[in-house]
């Protein structure tokens, strides 16, 4: 347990790095510049045998009936479809900023039905749409799954996910997004997180390299002042972004994901003195079958029971005296010596900043 937080942590060294310069690029984006996700339901087809059960997912059969009557094929009434190589599924994407019509995306492909797998499969023309309704790119092509499983004799095993999938520039867009960012006099940079100290330094760098371009707006947004003629602005935006400066220390701050056990923690974290006792508490369950059986040729059934034999077994709880600090290896040294599994560790994090005795804001994600 010793190299619990080791593998964990941000940082590790024992001193404090100077600050390393970061581009404005880096660290902020363009107010208006975003993608857009986009949406749609369509069909995977060719899979083999491992599409929707049709007599549970209802809908994956009226759709396959409604693209065969638009296609001049009508189904005799009260036909039940039961078509084992396709999938209902919702396919998923994102427009880039300033896209065109024409270009080329990525899309994601994922089962809503009860589809084993999607592996072989080809998704059938499907319509993506965004927040307002309209269609903007048109998706269709092979769709790659990146696992394996395989079924016999009532067994199966499976290796990764098997009911999504990725289709690369498996669509084509069909409108692009107006934007009136590069129309305007002034552009907006946003921080990815706000802070003051940052804040400033950009304006200042940014009015080092063109006195009087930059001025703050909050703690998160810098308004920059943008040539008339496009060619400049672009070459203007261009130097912007390139510009560097050295970041403020971040927050000192422990991310902890309570689902998987993993701690990320930062080089401004403290600790001060402190006590902290842990313990493990263990339940053992032993399991032994019993068979009863009647004696030859009498009447009766064997019957097998089982006797359970529940052992609880609570260990540690010694208490052990952890130094304050300022030093991301002596914040980590003293959390090493609770040894401590990850999920008690969660807990032991949680209490310290109660305490008071963790100098740092506690995310739990």
């Amino acid at each position: 347990m010793k190299k619990l937080i080791l593998a964990l942590m941000v940082a590790s060294t024992s001193f404090v790095e100077p600050a390393v310069a970061a581009r404005i690029k880096d660290i902020t984006t363009i107010q208006g510049v975003r993608e857009n996700p986009l949406y749609g339901y369509g069909l995977v087809i060719g899979l083999d045998g491992t599409g929707d059960q049709s007599s549970q997912t209802r809908f994956t059969a009226q759709s396959i009936e409604s693209m065969l009557t638009k296609m001049g094929v009508n189904l005799p009434p009260g036909i039940n479809i039961q078509a084992k190589n396709v999938a209902s599924v919702m396919v998923t994407a994102s427009l880039p900023a300033f896209s065109k019509p024409g270009q080329a995306i990525d899309i994601t492909v994922s089962s809503i039905g009860n589809a084993k797998s999607l592996k072989g499969g080809t998704l059938l023309m499907t319509p993506l749409k965004g927040a307002d309704g309209n269609i903007y790119a048109v998706a269709q092509g092979s769709v790659i799954v990146g696992g394996a499983g395989a079924e016999a004799g009532g067994s199966s095993k499976k290796i990764n996910h098997l009911s999504a999938g990725r289709v690369p520039e498996g669509a084509v867009v069909e409108r692009s997004v107006p934007s009136k960012v590069l129309t305007a006099d002034t552009i907006k940079l946003e921080l990815s997180e706000h802070d003051f100290g940052n804040i400033e330094r950009i304006v200042n760098a940014i009015n080092d390299r063109f006195s009087g371009a930059a001025q703050a707006i909050d703690a998160r947004t810098v308004e920059i002042q943008v040539p008339k003629e496009m060619n400049q602005k672009i070459a203007f935006m261009s130097t912007v972004q390139a510009l560097e400066i050295n970041e403020v220390d971040a927050v000192a701050k422990v991310i902890v994901n309570s689902r998987t056990g993993s701690i990320a923690i930062n080089q401004r974290v403290a600790l001060k003195p402190s006590a902290v006792s842990h313990g493990n508490l263990s339940v053992n369950i032993q399991s032994t079958p019993i068979v009863s059986q009647p004696n030859p040729f009498a009447t009766g059934e064997t019957v097998t029971t089982s006797f359970d034999e529940i052992t609880i077994k609570e260990s540690g709880g010694e208490l052990i005296k952890i130094s304050g600090t300022n030093s991301l290896n002596d914040v980590v040294r003293g959390l090493n010596q609770l040894g401590a599994t990850p999920s008690d560790l969660i807990s032991i994090l949680q209490a310290l900043k109660q305490a008071g005795s963790l100098q740092a804001s506690l995310e739990v994600i």
